[in-house]
């Protein structure tokens, strides 16, 4: 939820996301398939509100960042999580359009990398307004939070990631889980993985690999 890469492949794409979470949240029960709304969804599980950070069903890939363009000041207290916006946006036969109407007031502001019918799109809450940018499907996009790491971090994340692809040109799923995992690895605070003072970590790394009409989910558990 903290970090996102989407690579374009000859077959479809590979979209992976690291969770950045502070320790003593309660650990998130790995990837199952769950029935709602009478719609099949594979996604981790947030035992804490019941959402999740990133789901798929047959057809569509959703990915959650917290904040949007910039870090924001959080309340004490939200209506409702942006776990569960990820499975309203799930469970929405026509994503775009729904998300056009649902109401988003008291909720914590979010980034979400949608990936539907072949299209990339990121759809931003700042709590005043929404935000809807198509992405060029066909290249490959780097995401960071707002709410962990500063624009002049964002950018330099970039950095990595584009020499990394200048370096594979086009990654395994192996070598993308290694970029996630050990880029920077001795930077605990702005790395791929991080740890900040015990507090903060990289608890979880997840990826869906879509190969041609088939999305299949891997998640590596780092919580210790």
């Amino acid at each position: 939820m903290c970090t996102v890469t989407y690579i374009p492949t000859a077959e479809g794409c590979i979209i992976t996301s690291n969770r950045d979470e502070k320790i003593t949240r309660e650990r998130a029960l790995s990837p199952q398939e769950y029935l709602i709304d009478g719609k099949k969804i594979i996604f981790p599980k947030d035992p804490k509100a019941g959402g999740t950070w990133v789901a798929h069903n047959e057809t569509k890939i959703i990915v959650l960042l917290n904040g949007a363009q910039e870090k924001h000041f959080p309340k004490p207290n939200y209506r409702k999580s942006r776990g569960l916006i990820v499975l309203d946006l799930m469970t929405a036969e026509k994503t775009l359009d729904y998300w056009k109407t649902v109401d988003l007031s008291d909720i914590e502001p979010f980034t979400i990398v949608l990936v539907e019918n072949n299209k990339l799109t990121q759809l931003q809450w700042n709590e005043t307004e929404k935000n809807t940018t198509g992405f060029d499907s066909t290249q490959f996009h780097i995401w960071s939070s707002s709410t962990l790491y500063s624009k002049e971090i964002r950018e330099q994340r970039k950095v990595w990631f584009q020499d990394f692809i200048k370096r594979k040109n086009s990654p395994t799923p192996e070598e993308i889980l290694h970029f996630h995992q050990f880029t920077e690895s001795e930077n605990k605070e702005f790395g791929l993985q991080i740890n900040r003072n015990d507090v903060l970590k990289t608890i979880s790394i997840t990826q869906c690999k879509v190969t041609n009409n088939t999305i299949k989910m891997e998640y590596l558990d780092l919580f210790e």
